[in-house]
């Protein structure tokens, strides 16, 4: 039997300024999709609201649009996935191996205080599964609990867009909180690529974390390996 993936995405359009949009970060999710289409997996579109996912403006540009997402943006039966994805609430963890959290800004709002993501998150990984997570991603993880109240990234190694990486993209003043400090204050072991901008992941048992945009084919792969050992 194929293996069966929840892929998380962002119901967020916007900063909390309405004026600066935000969404998916289009090849985040692209890039893992054709990874695990071409596995044979069973994958699923699903976000904290369901119906429609943004996409960040940002991924739909040159040098970020690459090959894999302008394959999604020509297609329109997967572009209307992205406006009709599965409400979290509505999933049993019991039907999959493993799930995925993308990124882009957007997920900063409303990833880590979803109690369906949570729970998704918290069965998946007791039942044997793996969590993956790339980029923003990870922020996702930053208040799931496992069933003995242990936090799943405690002592375990992550990595996630850097706050270095935010300073640099030029968005730091405008981000809700510093997400590698909020996980190192959750006792998360993160860690990052030793140059920003570069494919970094970091696996971990059944936990595989990607640190940026740049690695989320890397990451998508390092998950196909642990669910098909």
């Amino acid at each position: 039997m194929s293996k069966r993936i929840l892929m998380v995405v962002s119901n967020v359009a916007h900063y909390q300024d309405p004026s600066h949009p935000t969404g998916l970060w289009l090849s985040e999710l692209t890039h893992a999709w054709d990874v695990f289409e071409q596995a044979g997996f069973e994958q699923l579109l699903i976000s904290p609201l369901g119906g429609p996912s943004p996409l960040e403006p940002r991924s739909l540009k040159w040098p970020n649009l690459d090959a894999s997402a302008k394959r999604w943006l020509a297609d329109d039966r997967r572009m209307a996935m992205l406006n009709q994805t599965t409400k979290a609430q509505e999933i049993d963890a019991c039907d999959y191996d493993a799930i995925y959290f993308t990124g882009g800004h957007a997920v900063m709002w409303d990833f880590p205080d979803d109690l369906a993501l949570q729970r998704l998150g918290r069965h998946i990984y007791e039942r044997g599964g793996v969590v993956g997570s790339v980029c923003h991603g990870y922020c996702g993880l930053l208040n799931t609990r496992l069933s003995d109240g242990k936090r799943l990234v405690a002592d375990r190694r992550v990595t996630g867009f850097s706050w270095l990486e935010e300073i640099l993209a030029g968005v730091s003043g405008k981000m809700p909180y510093n997400a590698e400090q909020q996980m190192r204050e959750r006792g998360a072991l993160y860690q990052k690529a030793w140059l920003p901008f570069v494919s970094n992941v970091v696996t971990d048992g059944r936990l595989v974390t990607g640190q940026n945009p740049q690695s989320a084919k890397a990451t998508a792969e390092a998950v196909r390996r642990v669910l098909s050992a």
